[in-house]
């Protein structure tokens, strides 16, 4: 196993750590496999990996229980364990000790060494945590010893996470959406090295889009075919992230043995620097490639926007784009029918065009939404 600085601490982590989001199932999400998650868990910690990620809401609940015991045996002793505060969970100051509290008893232990805010964004930055005084709850919980150090999970855009990163300077390590692909989204390559620049260090989640990029689409896989290295597509990823200075673990949400037994070979080979030239040319082709997947001509420039029916069209065509370029549509259907609001779906459309004439790209907008409706409802 390969070990890389972790900001400012003096400490160093795995290049892969565990993350226990897309532990082994049976029926559902929820019905962990707890025999085999736990044999997973060990194996990688017995082959050198010493972070292990879970949260509050992984698997209905569960995942902590699981990592709990998976963690017993001498275990626990071998690894940092980081989880994290389930903001839509917080409705004043007094949850932070509650839920922190109960994750603690789930995980068996009497401390989380990376206790992060879930999932922050401007909202939550502001309307929770500093609303509520959540950070000098954080600090008394580090002082006390219950947590180890403060972090903070990420989604949003860029101009945001400059504005939570700069916004404290206790932050001992954050961790975002990060992968060839979000280059540009998220906090993106920006936010990564400034985070690293102020001693931060930075944890990568969804390093293969869960999966997607693991599992490339033909034309896409003909390019990693073509090239004088007989890497997995998996493997180009995961290395292209180890490529870079800044980053500090490379969480994989693993959910069988093979994923562990195939990752942990990527780590042995990762390092800072050993991509070349040649390497990330290739990596740029992909994402190329990927790119021009998409089915629809869409900057997101907004000009579409509002629409009398409440359809937010930008994000459908992002969501009908992600689905076209990796060749799956499965997460997109997932967020239109988990986290957009009915009201603003593509079928409250009633392909009255006024939209089109605002558009700079000239795109049918009429034509195109019925098609996104029926992708994604």
């Amino acid at each position: 196993m390969q070990y890389r600085k972790f900001g400012s601490l003096d400490w160093k982590a795995s290049a892969l750590g565990v993350g226990c989001m897309r532990l082994p199932t049976t029926v559902n999400a929820a019905g962990i496999d707890e025999n085999e998650a736990i044999r997973m868990i060990r194996h990688a910690i017995d082959n050198g990996v010493n972070y292990v990620d879970t949260a509050y809401f992984y698997h209905g609940g569960q995942s902590e229980i699981v990592v709990g015991k998976a963690l017993k045996d001498g275990y626990r002793e071998k690894v940092k364990l980081a989880t994290k505060l389930p903001m839509g969970n917080v409705k004043g100051v007094e949850d932070y000790d509650r839920l922190l509290g109960e994750q603690l008893g789930k995980l068996q232990t009497d401390h989380i060494d990376f206790y992060l805010f879930h999932g922050i964004n401007r909202e939550t930055w502001r309307n929770k945590i500093l609303k509520f005084g959540l950070l000098e709850k954080a600090e008394a919980a580090r002082k006390d010893g219950r947590i180890r150090h403060i972090g903070f999970s990420f989604h949003g855009a860029c101009d945001e996470f400059m504005e939570i990163i700069d916004g404290y300077d206790k932050w001992e390590f954050c961790q975002i959406q990060y992968n060839y692909m979000d280059i540009e989204n998220q906090a993106g390559t920006k936010g990564l090295k400034h985070a690293a620049s102020k001693g931060i260090a930075v944890v990568i989640m969804e390093p293969l889009l869960g999966g997607k990029l693991a599992n490339a689409p033909k034309d896409v896989a003909d390019i990693f075919e073509n090239s004088s290295k007989k890497h997995t597509p998996a493997d180009w990823a995961l290395q292209w992230l180890w490529n870079q200075p800044e980053v500090s673990v490379v969480l994989s949400g693993m959910s069988n043995m093979d994923q562990i037994v195939q990752n942990l070979y990527s780590a042995d080979a990762s390092g800072v620097g050993k991509m070349d030239k040649n390497d990330l040319d290739l990596i740029g082709k992909v994402r190329e490639k990927y790119k021009s997947r998409a089915g629809i001509p869409c900057t997101a420039c907004g000009y579409c926007q509002p629409c009398p029916n409440n359809v937010v069209i930008p994000e459908m065509f992002k969501l009908y784009n992600e689905g076209m370029i990796y060749d799956s549509f499965a997460s997109s259907h997932f967020v239109y029918n988990t986290f957009v609001p009915e009201k603003n779906r593509a079928g409250q459309c009633v392909q009255c065009a006024i939209c089109e004439d605002k558009c700079p790209q000239g795109i049918k907008i009429s034509e195109w939404i019925p098609k996104v409706h029926e992708a994604l409802k």
